[in-house]
């Protein structure tokens, strides 16, 4: 059976990024969209977005900015009444934070017409989601979802993670680590990020991090830690991968998705999963030297290319 590209599930939201000028820019961004932004940068591999998206005109040119970039939206559903979530980004010198706008976004419904979600997963080489997917679904959507994505596992896709907690979004701190278990059963590769799962699981070390993912039957796993070097454990082998030093972040955001989709991108194309995770820095070094979540596609495979 010939599978056909990537569908990475979640939410793109509206992004509103500040200028030095005191304007603001709107963009398009959400976790699991800026993975796929780079994946389809880097990889000649067919690429949708799974969600939902309202009946609004800010929905029409969300679907439209990513039909010009090559990404189309599968049998996803148009929801009627519903729009786009929106954040803002303010920065304290390279360091950012966020306001959301999101209480009616249309992703929330992303698994509500099961029918169309498991046709936009199906035959498929990587899918790809998030906790942050996860965190916005009610409990039933949730369930959809990892049945869906089980399904498409069983099918022959590979199945890529990153647990991406974010404490706002969840009703408790035992809600995620249940839900975030239940992902981690139906996935072939982690992408955690050390400072959540310390703050989530009390996790001592990204080797502690590891260490629970394998056993909970991950087997490939990259702990990444920022500027820090991440910790591949893969193949039976644990190494840590250094970043790229950048001497003048200009914005951090969307640093660790760009990551995921560079390493992804890299795995895709055959890299060993070390190699992969130095094609993963290069890519994250990127992002950081622009505003927003997302570096113009020349720029990220200009960082691909690199050796």
């Amino acid at each position: 059976m010939d599978l056909k590209g990537v569908a990475s599930v979640g939410e793109c939201m509206l992004e509103l990024s500040a200028r030095p000028d005191g304007a603001w820019d709107l963009g398009h961004a959400g976790d699991t969209f800026n993975t796929l932004w780079a994946i389809r940068a880097l990889t000649a591999l067919p690429c949708d977005y799974v969600s939902a998206f309202g009946d609004d005109p800010f929905s029409a040119r969300q679907i439209s900015f990513l039909a010009g970039a090559g990404i189309g939206v599968a049998s996803s559903p148009v929801i009627e009444g519903a729009r786009p979530g929106l954040y803002a980004i303010t920065l304290t010198g390279a360091e950012r934070s966020f306001t959301y706008w999101r209480s009616d976004s249309a992703a929330k419904q992303l698994a509500s017409q099961p029918a169309q979600l498991a046709k936009s997963l199906e035959n498929r080489t990587l899918v790809y989601f998030s906790g942050i997917t996860l965190a916005i679904l009610s409990p039933t959507a949730r369930e959809t979802l990892l049945a869906a994505v089980a399904e498409a596992r069983k099918a022959g896709s590979l199945v890529a993670f990153d647990p991406n907690y974010r404490p706002r979004l969840w009703g408790s701190a035992d809600e995620a680590k249940a839900v975030i278990a239940a992902a981690l059963a139906v996935c072939d590769i982690a992408l955690p990020t050390f400072p959540d799962e310390e703050m989530l699981c009390s996790d001592a070390s990204p080797t502690a991090t590891a260490d629970r993912l394998a056993k909970a039957g991950v087997r490939e796993i990259v702990v990444k830690d920022g500027a820090d070097p991440c910790l591949v454990a893969a193949n039976g082998e644990r190494t840590t991968v250094p970043a790229v030093y950048v001497a003048n972040p200009v914005d951090t955001t969307g640093a660790g998705d760009s990551f995921n989709g560079g390493y992804l991108a890299a795995r895709l194309l055959g890299e060993s999963p070390v190699d992969a995770a130095r094609t993963g820095h290069r890519v994250a070094a990127a992002v950081v030297q622009v505003r927003g979540a997302l570096a113009p596609h020349e720029a990220l495979r200009s960082a691909f290319a690199r050796s």
